[in-house]
């Protein structure tokens, strides 16, 4: 009994105990009471007005320079590059005109053979029989001189040569020569009129047919004037013929001469007297007016010419009419100049491609059958192949040395 009492003391004393250590290891994992050290966050007061507000503490406040500003972060410096202005184009130089036929006698010279050496080989024979003049005389008239100017000078030479018996190759060559340069003339004024007034500028007009070069000759005359120290202005009266103001512009804007023009197909003889009218302003030397070339059997397009004439002239005088004719058409080109002869009054001649034709004699026929000299001859297609016509430095070009 006592020992079953003795048990059931045990085995309360072993609850008891479990349970305490159960309440005590409760107790532990509860979290500390805060440290009183720790200060106790208040929510914000309140704001007040009127008699309840607070009169503001003075706190200690630091200036701009006791705080310092905040480092400011290095901005890279950026240069500024201004574009560079587009570089005016380099004008051209011409060449001096003074001596350029000379320097273009070679030139002349290979298209030339026939008429002047084959004239030598004619003269150099033993015995110069009605064959033999004959001869010269077919030889003369397929380069173009002309039938008149040729039984002139048959007959001439065969006078001197009779009255000079011997007939050395330097005797021939001096007396051909000789004869040449009066059937062209050393007496004619070549040169182009450009003077002008006190206060105008001269005024040169060029015509001609499409296709004798007339555009091309007028931008090159322009680089001829230049080269002997004139300003010029130019005139794109050629409104019929695409691309003829294009084509005049340029040549003009590589020697610094400024071209007026008009809309395709508007009035020549308006844009005529623009571009008079500009030179005046501007106080050009010289004004070139590029007129229409169509076909001379048009009627209306020559009475146009005229009108442009008359225009121009209100101006003041129109100081040069210049014909331009190609080499190679031979006498075709004495019918277009007797056609514009009579619209308009030629003053000077300019033949084209000189150089690719042998029918050199042109020059003496179309000056015989006008009247007026040849004052520039082209000889390529540079462009400073435009020449100054100097009959002694043809004729020597014709016969050689």
């Amino acid at each position: 009994m006592e020992f079953v009492i003795l048990a059931v003391v045990i085995a309360l004393v072993a609850v008891g105990v479990i349970s305490g250590l159960v309440v005590s290891s409760r107790k532990k994992k509860q979290l500390p009471p805060a440290p009183s050290s720790t200060p106790t966050i208040t929510p914000p007061a309140e704001p007040r007005a009127g008699e309840e507000a607070e009169t503001p503490r003075e706190e200690s406040r630091r200036t701009i320079e006791e705080a310092g500003a905040p480092p400011a972060e290095a901005v890279p410096e950026t240069e500024t590059v201004e574009p560079e202005a587009p570089a005016a184009p380099a004008l051209d130089v011409p060449e001096p005109t003074a001596g350029r036929l000379v320097r273009l006698r070679a030139r002349l010279a290979r298209s030339q053979n026939t008429l002047g050496k084959g004239l030598l080989a004619l003269l150099s024979r033993d015995n110069l029989d009605e064959d033999t003049w004959e001869e010269i005389e077919d030889t003369l008239l397929t380069a173009d001189v002309g039938v008149a100017p040729t039984q002139e000078l048959v007959e001439r030479l065969r006078e001197r040569v009779r009255v000079l018996g011997t007939r050395t190759p330097e005797e021939l060559r001096a007396l051909l020569r000789e004869e040449l340069l009066t059937l062209l003339g050393t007496d004619f004024d070549r040169a182009v009129k450009t003077e002008g007034g006190l206060e105008t500028p001269g005024v040169v007009m060029v015509v001609g047919v499409n296709g004798t070069g007339k555009t091309t000759t007028t931008g090159k005359l322009a680089r001829v004037l230049v080269a002997d120290g004139r300003s010029v202005v130019l005139g794109a009266a050629d409104t019929f013929r695409a691309a003829a103001a294009d084509q005049l512009q340029t040549w003009g804007e590589r020697v610094g001469a400024r071209t007026v023009r008009g809309p395709e197909g508007g009035d020549p003889a308006s844009i005529a007297f623009d571009a008079v009218k500009e030179g005046i302003a501007e106080g050009a030397d010289v004004v070139l007016i590029d007129t229409a070339g169509r076909l001379h059997t048009k009627t209306g397009l020559m009475d146009e010419l005229g009108k442009v004439k008359r225009v121009v002239e209100k101006h003041g005088p129109l100081d040069e009419v210049l014909l331009v004719l190609d080499a190679t058409t031979g006498q075709n080109g004495l019918v277009q100049a007797r056609v514009f002869a009579e619209v308009v009054a030629i003053t000077g001649i300019v033949l084209t491609k000189l150089d690719g034709t042998a029918k050199g004699g042109i020059v003496i026929a179309v000056q015989r059958e006008l009247g007026v000299p040849v004052k520039l001859v082209g000889l390529g297609e540079g462009p400073d192949d435009l020449a100054p016509f100097e009959p002694e430095a043809f004729v020597d070009a014709l016969i050689g040395d």
